[in-house]
């Protein structure tokens, strides 16, 4: 007589798994494209037992996005106070590392959430950064702790939003140092390195206007918010004639991203040319790379937030583009810094990025001279340069 299989025993952490699985689903698909069967699969479950401990997909993201924020909060709460800025730095590094995978959707995916829920998530990290200017204060006391802070946690944070592969205690030490670097900078000491824009695009064609209505739309209400109708009255068209131009809404968000490509490459090219000195190139690079994000905040911020949520046949040109471009950082980094592999300096780049970003967002892209060199510094200070 054969005996009955057992039955399956359910992880007391199941909840936790299930967590887990939908920050990374997140983070890698954006918070729509995300699907509870794809989570539920990640898990082992099916997507019936998945809605026995969340009601509804937003439930499971509003738990999520909280996430790396309280780890990141229970950390710094063991740290004594007066600890060094190494020591508050390194929990912020241990807790950002741990949750690499998932922790990505908290910086463009969290404004899908409420408002009541986006405002606890922006009380929280508000104490993380307030425990962080605290200890950047004692140890570097002068004017800016906070923008230096909010720099330092956006060079560590930028592990969260690409896929280097290199060693968790190597990395660790890398990020720590660099945020190190941040968070000693004097960026009011700085000077703007002059660099030359490519002029904004002019929407002469039916297909531009199309692409100069949608971006500022996007940019405000998110991709998902964002119908074909709207679009379509932006620029005095009907929604069907949109498609003699695009096969669909995600068509123009490519075409955007692309178009924030091409401008970038077309700066850094002009900005570069003629620049022979290894410092020199970097620091030409770096102004440049700045004063792109906050000439063109809006098209970067869609690029940014959005691409993720494209379907593979117009993500992969707009991935390649970002790989050209790091690898014109990575070659003029590891000629300032030889000390560097190639891993190190890839992840340096995307520190340096995520300086732009936080910093950037903390003076909220208010464009002036004194902050495009403000921003410079703290990313060459990032990149050790």
């Amino acid at each position: 007589m054969t005996a009955e299989p057992a039955a399956a025993v359910r992880p007391r952490n199941r909840r936790q798994l299930i967590v887990d699985a939908a920050g990374r689903v997140f983070s890698e698909r954006g918070y729509h494209a995300a699907s509870m069967e794809e989570i539920a699969a990640g898990v082992g479950i099916t997507a019936a037992a998945l809605y026995r401990h969340f009601p509804n997909k937003y439930a499971l993201f509003a738990e999520c996005a909280d996430v790396m924020v309280d780890g990141l909060l229970a950390a710094l709460d063991e740290v004594p106070d007066g600890a060094p800025l190494a020591d508050v730095l390194a929990a912020a590094t241990r807790v950002t590392v741990a949750h690499r995978a998932s922790g990505g959707l908290y910086r463009w995916e969290s404004r899908y959430l409420d408002r009541a829920d986006r405002q606890v998530l922006r009380g929280k990290f508000a104490r993380v950064v307030e425990r962080v200017a605290d200890a950047v204060r004692r140890e570097h006391p002068r004017p800016g702790e906070h923008l230096r802070a909010v720099a330092a946690l956006g060079a560590i944070g930028s592990i969260t939003m690409h896929h280097t592969s290199i060693a968790q205690r190597r990395l660790e030490d890398e990020l720590q140092s660099c945020a190190l670097r941040v968070a000693a900078a004097d960026p009011e000491a700085s000077t703007a390195h002059a660099v030359e824009l490519p002029a904004q695009p002019v929407a002469r064609t039916r297909r531009s206007e199309i692409l100069a209505a949608a971006v500022p739309l996007f940019e405000r209400d998110g991709f998902a918010a964002v119908t074909n109708g709207r679009i379509a009255e932006a620029v005095g068209l009907v929604p069907s004639a949109l498609y003699r131009y695009f096969p669909g809404k995600a068509d123009i968000l490519a075409a955007a991203c692309l178009q924030a490509a091409a401008l970038l490459t077309q700066a850094v090219d002009h900005n570069l040319r003629g620049v022979t000195d290894p410092r020199d190139a970097l620091a030409a690079l770096t102004a440049t790379y700045v004063a792109y994000s906050f000439e063109y905040n809006a098209l970067t911020t869609v690029a940014n937030a959005e691409i993720v949520g494209l379907p593979d046949n117009l993500r992969r040109p707009l991935v390649a583009a970002q790989r050209d471009h790091i690898a014109v950082w990575e070659q003029h980094l590891r000629a300032v810094r030889p000390d560097l592999d190639s891993r190190q300096a890839r992840v340096l780049v995307h520190a340096g990025f995520g300086v732009v970003v936080e910093s950037g967002r903390r003076l909220r892209w208010e464009d002036s001279p004194a902050h495009r060199a403000a921003v410079s510094a703290l990313v060459l200070s990032a990149l050790g340069a």
